[in-house]
C-alpha cells in the first residue's frame, strides 16, 4: 500500500516537473475574446497539429502550439471588412490571407462574428495543415457574408 502510494507521488511530482519543461505562451487577448462563442472555439482546440503539441497560453480564447511557437489562434478579433487579399475556403468557411509577414501568414476568417484569426510559421508547418480543423470548429458561428471574387465585387460608392 505505502509502495503503491510513494510510486504515484513519484509519478505526480515527475508530471509536475515535466510539465514545468514547456513555457506558456504569452499572448495579448483579442477585444471580444469574452464572446461566448470564441468558449466554444476554446475547448474544442485540438491537443497537436502533427509533431505540434499544445501549450499553455495566458491569454483568454488562444491556442498555441509547437516550441518555439509555430501556430497561434485568436478568437475575438476584428472582423475583417472587404479586402482585396486573397480569400480561400476551407470546410464552407471563408479565410483572408495576409502574407505581409511572410513565412508568418496571417489567415482570419472573413463573415464570422466573432472573427477567428490563426497566424502560422508557414516554414514549419503548412496552413493547409491546420485550417480544416480550425474551420470545423469555427463553422457553426453563422457566416453573415462571404468571399467572392474580385471581378464580381459591388463597387463601393466614393464619398
Amino acid at each position: 500500500m505505502l509502495r503503491r502510494l510513494a510510486a504515484l507521488v513519484t509519478l505526480g511530482l515527475a508530471a509536475t516537473a515535466l510539465a514545468g519543461c514547456a513555457s506558456t505562451v504569452s499572448l495579448p487577448a483579442a477585444d471580444d475574446a469574452n464572446n461566448p462563442l470564441c468558449a466554444d472555439v476554446t475547448v474544442r482546440l485540438p491537443d497537436s497539429f502533427g509533431e505540434l503539441d499544445r501549450r499553455w497560453t495566458d491569454a483568454q480564447a488562444t491556442g498555441a502550439w509547437g516550441e518555439p511557437t509555430a501556430v497561434v489562434v485568436s478568437c475575438g478579433v476584428e472582423v475583417p471588412g472587404p479586402s482585396t487579399l486573397q480569400c480561400v475556403t476551407f470546410e464552407g468557411v471563408d479565410w483572408v490571407v495576409d502574407t505581409a509577414e511572410f513565412p508568418m501568414q496571417r489567415i482570419t476568417t472573413y463573415g464570422r462574428n466573432p472573427a477567428t484569426q490563426v497566424f502560422v510559421d508557414t516554414e514549419v508547418i503548412s496552413p493547409s495543415d491546420i485550417l480544416p480543423a480550425i474551420s470545423r470548429i469555427v463553422k457553426p458561428i453563422e457566416p453573415t457574408s462571404s468571399c467572392v471574387a474580385l471581378e464580381d465585387a459591388t463597387p463601393v460608392p466614393q464619398d
